[in-house]
């Protein structure tokens, strides 16, 4: 039986990993220049202390049989790709919109109050990245 936590935190760690060594590829500089990479290899340090303890901790709780269930990863890529669809041909709200609504039909449970306060909040967020950051995102 595979342990869902253990296969979990292998998984994070093998993703930090990834991007962390990617990440040396480019100039990391100090913390008062940063280089290109040092954003992303402290991310991935982050990741990669999260699956550290992911995996320590599956050692002192109960195992848990890890299922997959390809409906739920069919459903959660074809959210992504009607996203990225719908941002590059209409705008970025309705592509959360999609995104969210699309992919919570591979939960457990479905709330349409939980889902426009999940939108609002990144909209929000998104809003905050085009005016504050300056990003040009197409928003509307």
């Amino acid at each position: 039986m595979n342990d869902r936590n253990l296969v979990r935190g292998l998984f994070l760690m093998a993703i930090s990993l990834a991007f962390g060594l990617t990440a040396l590829r480019y100039p990391i500089g100090q913390f008062s220049r940063a280089g290109a990479g040092l954003f992303p290899l402290i991310v991935s340090s982050m990741l990669l202390l999260v699956g550290i303890a992911t995996v320590v901790r599956s050692r002192f709780t109960k195992p848990e049989r890890m299922e997959i269930q390809f409906k739920n990863i069919a459903i959660i890529l074809a959210s992504l790709c009607g996203f990225a669809l719908i941002t590059h041909y209409v705008n970025m709200i309705l592509g959360i919109i999609f995104l969210v609504f699309c992919s919570t039909l591979a939960g457990r449970n479905y709330s349409v109050v939980r889902n426009l306060k999940v939108c609002a909040g990144l909209i929000l967020v998104a809003l905050a990245f085009q005016k504050l950051l300056g990003l040009n995102l197409p928003l509307y």
